[in-house]
């Protein structure tokens, strides 16, 4: 089966022509990268995963990764994967991920990184949706049975041909994983994949599902140069190099990991390290090891990381900037960031579909992340919207107006694989993408992102600034965490804050944290009317809160 990519004709939005003459696309690709810096950095250590549970990091060189990407292509070229065909991998954030990601491209497949804990159901709509003829599988994981899922989908997945199991006793039906691809050295078959078949810059690479907060997973294609665009635009705005040592929570199994960390990190020639489970801990202990320039989470890991690093510190010299994502910046986040950490704390807004799009920089004044997700970097372009009347009433918050957030650029995805028409209708007639989120100017070139324009909370006419509101409640004692939602009620909707105490923390007042928006000049109308203390807020596998499930759970008639 090959994978029914978009084609490679100019996209809307896409100028390949000035992409090219810019840099921003080019002729190489990052296997091209990886064969550069096994010449050159052929010992450097190249990625370090640390397992949590056997408490034990693996590391791999350069030399040694490029050689089991030769490996581990032959092998797939051997299990007769064609060109264009899908390899589906469902393993949490190990070493045996990173030469997959070369390999499949070396040997003209597409790689689909699926988290290990999606549920049988959502697994079987990615599967088939992909077609995936390869999927390679963690035995189990955090109790999880996740090759035995896959098996048992088998019967009703046509496409799929192998199933590989990596650690632990092999389920019935399935193979086992280093038995089959580490063991033994087909880069030294003569039948090896030549560089003829490895997929070229522009070609489909990598599939990438979108978080499902707001439907159905989508199946995002990218191909290397998309990625290129904007991992350049990314590092670029840093100054990275090759010195660059890149510490990550983010699973690699999503934009942030596999891209902005696995693949920057070979592009530049630097080393990327990261963990299979969150342990704040053991990301700190890995940091000070390998010397982190720069250290990437969610703004609740990081939160738990500067705690940590409070309570036991770590030498940390090298450490400049703490890159935020998923969510907006609290200010007491960013002095902890300060305080804790010693670096800087930096906000990051994008998507699936393009990667970064929008960042703080270091010119920037020192807190600006706290109001600011930044102005686009160097390959994208964002434009608001102004709100038409098919939208919600209003379009105004504090710092300015607001309206729909679309962009533009050479990080752009080629589309949503077997989804083409709703991925073109999300364009205007500018080659303008409709990201579906609400924005304002920020006042210095940039955007503050205000969340899904589908969870927009307005009053008088006036849209509330959701993001300042969480981050003001999470920002009163007591609270670690908190989404702001509104919610059916009787009389029509009311606004409620669902927050997650501190450890040890019982319970939350309303009375404190209306107190304190008053405090920062909130506007009544955005005054909630309910707090709910729960244990957990509930999340996707990205870390976004599901607010349909908050409305939903909440609402009273």
């Amino acid at each position: 089966m090959t994978a029914e990519a978009p084609a490679r004709a100019p996209r809307a939005g896409h100028d390949p022509d000035t992409y090219r003459h810019r840099g921003w696309w080019r002729r190489a690709t990052f296997g091209d990268d990886l064969r550069r810096q096994a010449a050159d950095r052929p010992h450097r250590i190249a990625v370090a995963g640390r397992r949590v549970g056997e408490h034990r990091t693996d590391t791999l060189g350069y030399r040694e990764l490029d050689r089991l990407a030769d490996r581990f292509a032959a092998a797939l070229a051997g299990l007769g994967v064609r060109r264009g065909d899908v390899v589906a991998v469902q393993v949490a954030s190990r070493w045996e991920i990173v030469p997959l990601i070369f390999a499949c491209a070396r040997a003209g497949a597409l790689i689909c990184p699926i988290t290990p804990d999606c549920p049988p159901e959502e697994l079987r709509h990615r599967l088939e949706l992909t077609g995936a003829r390869i999927v390679v599988a963690q035995t189990a994981w955090q109790g999880v049975p996740v090759a035995a899922r896959v098996v048992a989908l088998r019967d009703g997945l046509p496409e799929l041909r192998e199933v590989f199991a990596v650690d632990g006793p092999v389920p019935e039906g399935a193979r086992d994983f280093h038995g089959h691809f580490v063991a033994t050295a087909w880069e030294e078959d003569t039948r090896a994949p030549g560089e003829e078949r490895a997929l070229g810059p522009d070609d489909p690479y990598v599939m990438l599902f979108t978080s499902g907060t707001t439907g159905p997973s989508k199946a995002v294609l990218h191909t290397q140069n998309t990625l290129h665009a904007a991992l350049l635009g990314y590092t670029s705005a840093f100054g990275m190099d090759d010195s660059v040592v890149l510490a990550l929570h983010s699973p690699l199994c999503h934009y942030s990991g596999f891209a902005q960390g696995i693949l920057a990190g070979v592009m530049l020639g630097g080393t990327v390290v990261f963990q299979d489970a969150a342990d704040p801990p053991g990301l700190l202990d890995l940091a000070e090891r390998h010397g982190a320039t720069l250290l990437y989470g969610p703004p609740p890991v990081l939160a738990a990381v500067a705690a940590e690093q409070r309570s036991r510190p770590r030498a940390l010299a090298e450490l400049r900037q703490v890159v935020i994502g998923t969510g907006p910046v609290l200010r007491r986040l960013s002095d902890e960031v300060r305080d804790a950490l010693g670096a800087r704390a930096y906000s990051l807004w994008g998507m699936s579909e393009s990667g970064p799009v929008t960042m703080t920089r270091p010119e920037d004044p020192e807190d600006w992340a706290v109001h600011s997700n930044g102005r686009p970097v160097r390959p994208m372009e964002v434009r608001i919207e102004p709100l038409g009347a098919a939208d919600a009433p209003g379009g105004a918050a504090a710092g300015g107006p607001v309206g729909r957030l679309r962009m533009r650029g050479a990080g752009l995805c080629l589309g949503y694989h077997r989804s083409e028409d709703r991925f073109l209708g999300a364009f205007d007639e500018e080659g303008w993408f409709d990201t579906g989120d609400l924005a304002r100017e920020d006042g210095r070139g940039g955007i503050r992102v205000l969340g899904r324009a589908s969870d927009a909370i307005v009053r008088d006419g006036r849209v509330a600034p959701v993001p300042e509101l969480e981050a003001l409640a999470a920002d009163c004692a007591g609270i670690a965490e908190a989404a702001v939602v509104a919610v059916p009620v009787a009389a029509g909707a009311e606004i409620c804050v669902v927050a997650v105490p501190e450890a040890g923390v019982a319970s939350a007042a309303l009375h404190e944290v209306v107190a304190r928006l008053r405090e920062e000049g909130v506007a009544e109308e955005f005054m909630p009317a309910r707090l709910v203390v729960v244990d957990a807020l509930p999340k996707t596998a990205t870390g976004k809160v599901r607010k349909a499930e908050l409305r939903e759970r909440y609402a009273r008639g």
